[in-house]
């Protein structure tokens, strides 16, 4: 089945859809009718323009409110057909789509739609033509497959078969099993949506939450494989409307659309009762275990600060590179990197960003895996010229235009030792062990995106998303976290413009990591010896301990230490979650310490006191004296 994608999914005017469809590998195309009729070109232009980009135009749709019309608006409506035929041969496609009528006219019968869709079909074959028929969840007297097969099987014609749209039938919670026994020649084109299950009227939903396959939570796959047991060869075909990826950059989105239906079809063929035509297996999702280290690209002086404030955080210089201007900054499992090159990717990042994180180093089980499934997925592969005795570890394009290396766990202490010269350090008992998560903030529209990139690589299970209430708007945040919580990764995105996320996005210009959380073991017992070197932590009010110690049966010892180093506390039935924030650097970048209880999740309780907090640190409000 060759992977195709309607206009309509994507942003821009269609010539800009055209070439990011052909640019992110597809063969073929759906016409959306509203992209033609307002593009300044006509349809032989589109059609030179797709030939010469390597697309074939599969289907011109859609053509609405078709059967079932009495005269005058039956005679209307055949020869509005008409002059859609004329445009699909300038345009060199054969199929039209035709979906079930909403027109407040139009009467019910499966007879009389049959036969209106045969004479159609008669009028269509003598130009060579075929009409395709989808019934649409919301269609005024045809709204379910069955039907809609029962109306072309009456109707007898062959220049006339049957659509399938995965969301119409999931919408109407039709079942899958009467597809196996639709002839698969008869199945003109197949399309397919995914969409989060939410309650709303079909129509809403239809038109502002479908998604990739994967991006949602139908099971695409299964209504997939019922497909191919009719024996149908035909493409697969996108069909998605989204406020989301409207907001979104046509190429960005074209390029989810493909890796979506690579990853589908790697699904269906390790179901083991469907082969995609001439797909190749992808090799396994990598398996995350650890970050291995986070790379800060800085100037001289914003370095001097950010070092003063890992000494502060225990953290200790214990490498310096070969023949660059880099640290290794560690602590127990942790490992920081600051890098002051005048050259090089990391100079790039620092003067296009400003301070920030400019690169991730992630621990996999197979490096070589890792990185043979990313270029299968269209990831962006990084390469720079290595110096002499260094070492070319393999890395990929991340969020931002940022990097992420790989490297194996055997094989971490070879790289330090071979990089970078080791700086005498007096061994102390750890404060901080672990890097617990990453998280990185985005434009809204980008969110899907960035889910989909991380899923498709990794072993990595979703959390529920989250609505975090910020006092200037509301924050969506998505949590994907590797098989044992040895990596965990947040996303984090929101329309309002004054949220924290989105004011990082202005400081940082562009999408990024706004911060990292440590773990400890000791959470209280480590804040307590930061402050000893004076490091402060984001204040906490006394409303929030007030309220506290009224939901919890705190023992008076815990909660005395929590309230006086502005600790924030949650707890689930797994167990106990501390955490505390240090101030924002730059209204751009914070680090978080957390300590974990069997506690899996990530203080959501306590994110909007957080956030209001960060607020007032970032437009300090004077009240009124009464």
């Amino acid at each position: 089945m060759i992977h195709s994608i309607a206009t309509v999914s994507l942003s821009g005017n269609l010539e800009q859809k055209l070439r990011a469809i052909a640019a992110a590998g597809f063969p073929a195309v759906e016409i959306f009718e509203s992209d033609f009729l307002s593009f300044q070109a006509d349809a032989r232009a589109v059609r030179n323009l797709c030939a010469d980009l390597g697309l074939s135009i599969i289907c011109y749709q859609p053509f609405r409110d078709f059967e079932g019309l009495p005269n005058p608006e039956r005679a209307a409506v055949f020869r509005r057909a008409e002059c859609k035929f004329d445009v699909m041969e300038e345009l060199g496609t054969n199929l039209m789509l035709v979906c079930s009528s909403i027109h407040p006219a139009g009467l019910g019968g499966i007879d009389r739609a049959a036969d209106d869709l045969r004479e159609l079909g008669e009028r269509a074959a003598q130009r060579g033509l075929r009409i395709g028929y989808e019934a649409l969840a919301w269609g005024r007297h045809v709204n379910d497959y069955r039907d809609a097969w029962e109306i072309v099987r009456r109707a007898g014609h062959p220049a006339v078969g049957l659509i399938l749209d995965s969301f119409h039938l999931f919408a109407k919670g039709a079942p899958l099993d009467p597809i196996r026994a639709i002839p698969g020649d008869r199945i003109f084109l197949v399309q397919l949506a995914d969409a989060p299950k939410l309650h709303l009227d079909a129509l809403s939903w239809s038109r502002h939450f479908r998604c990739f396959p994967g991006q949602g939570e139908l099971p695409v796959a299964a209504f997939c494989e019922a497909i191919a047991a009719t024996g149908y060869s035909g493409p697969l075909s996108l069909e998605i409307f989204n406020d989301q990826f409207r907001a979104g950059t046509a190429a960005r989105i074209a390029a989810d659309g493909k890796r979506s239906l690579i990853l589908l079809d790697d699904q269906l063929a390790r179901m083991g009762k469907v082969k995609p035509h001439g797909f190749r297996p992808l090799p396994d999702k990598a398996q995350c275990v650890g970050v291995e280290f986070i790379e800060f690209a800085l100037d001289d002086k914003d370095a001097a600060g950010m070092r003063t404030l890992f000494a502060a955080m225990g953290f200790v210089l214990t490498g310096r590179h070969i023949s660059k201007s880099v640290e290794r900054w560690s602590q127990g499992g942790i490992n920081l990197i600051v890098n002051t090159e005048k050259k090089g990717f990391a100079h790039a990042h620092q003067v296009t960003h400003g301070p920030g994180v400019c690169a991730i180093g992630l621990q996999v089980a197979d490096v070589a895996c890792t990185i043979a499934r990313a270029r299968e997925l269209k990831a962006e592969l990084f390469h720079q010229p290595v110096g002499a005795g260094e070492m070319d570890i393999p890395a990929i394009r991340g969020v931002g235009g940022s990097l992420i290396y790989f490297t194996e766990p055997e094989g971490s202490a070879e790289v330090w030792a071979h990089e970078f010269r080791a700086e005498p350090v007096v061994a102390t008992a750890p404060r901080l062990t672990y890097v617990d998560h990453i998280a990185q903030s985005m434009r809204y529209d980008e969110m899907l995106s960035w889910r989909l990139f991380y899923e498709a690589l990794f072993d990595f299970t979703q959390t529920p998303q989250m609505d975090i209430a910020d006092p200037s708007g509301l924050v969506q945040s998505q949590a994907l976290v590797a098989a044992g919580g040895d990596c965990r990764i947040t996303l984090n995105g929101s329309l309002a413009p004054h949220t924290l996320s989105n004011r990082f996005l202005d400081e940082f210009f562009g999408a990024g990591v706004q911060h990292i959380a440590f773990e400890s073991e000791d959470l209280l017992a480590a804040v307590e010896a930061m402050r000893s070197n004076g490091l402060t932590f984001l204040e906490i009010p006394d409303n929030y301990y007030d309220d506290l110690k009224a939901r919890y049966d705190l023992a008076p010892e815990l909660f005395d230490r929590l309230r006086r180093n502005r600790i924030l506390y949650d707890r689930d039935g797994a167990g106990e979650f501390l955490q505390i924030y240090t101030h924002t650097i730059a209204d751009r970048f914070f680090f978080e310490i957390v300590e974990r209880r069997g506690y899996t999740g990530f203080g959501a309780a306590n994110a909007p006191i957080r956030l209001a907090a960060q607020a007032r640190e970032a437009r300090p409000i004077t009240l009124p004296k009464l």
